[in-house]
């Protein structure tokens, strides 16, 4: 099947408040604008300079998601840009996304990375960094940022019961702060999902999934 077509076969079967993010990364742009062409309008890659190499390149209404982990010294290649950045871990990235965004005169909305696998490569702040980050005087003066929401990566396995649970966590953790509302934050989104376990991922509440390989084929 074409990228069209497996783009519009699971378009079609996600619900109407899911968002899709064609997880675009080492796809050449060819392969992109096809995507387009069928009506993809967000894309997401992990590498900034690949981001901005697609940016530069293709149609100006095009949300580019940054998907991948965050080195701060980058950041500010993306901050004219960037539409929404997934896997915030730190303060430390926080104030960097803020101060690039502040140059720019904009504000930059992010999604907080929660550590929801067993596995020891995944990225993310545990529950309780989780509270004191967005509880804490630092994060609450950062005026070029927006949280927008949560974002988490389930354990890479075949075992559906155990994705399933780790995806409930962080809708629990999603239930618990969402009530938490600031200038500069408001819980609105959830992130999770990708090419294999997206549909569990919807079932326990995801509004962003991340596909890749399930349109553009395996890398």
């Amino acid at each position: 099947m074409s990228i069209s077509e497996n783009l519009l076969r699971i378009k079609n079967n996600l619900p109407e408040n899911v968002h899709l993010v064609a997880v675009s990364k080492t796809k050449p742009v060819e392969d992109l604008m096809e995507a387009y062409h069928a009506g993809q309008r967000i894309f997401g890659e992990n590498k900034i300079q690949e981001m901005t190499e697609k940016w530069e390149q293709m149609p100006k209404d095009i949300q580019w998601h940054m998907i991948g982990h965050v080195q701060t010294n980058k950041v500010k290649y993306m901050a004219p840009y960037v539409n929404l950045i997934h896997g915030v871990d730190s303060l430390k990235l926080l104030i960097e996304i803020n101060k690039q965004a502040k140059k720019w005169r904009r504000v930059i909305p992010c999604l907080l990375q929660v550590y929801i696998a067993t596995e020891e490569t995944k990225f993310g702040l545990a529950h309780d960094e989780l509270l004191q980050l967005i509880h804490s005087d630092e994060f609450k003066a950062l005026e070029n940022i927006k949280i927008v929401g949560l974002m988490g990566m389930a354990s890479f396995t075949d075992n559906n019961d155990k994705i399933r649970s780790e995806f409930q966590s962080l809708k629990d953790i999603f239930n618990y702060v969402k009530p938490y509302q600031l200038n500069n934050c408001h819980f609105e989104h959830l992130s999770m999902g990708m090419s294999g376990d997206y549909q569990i991922a919807i079932e326990c509440g995801s509004t962003i999934v991340r596909i890749g390989s399930s349109i553009f084929g395996s890398r």
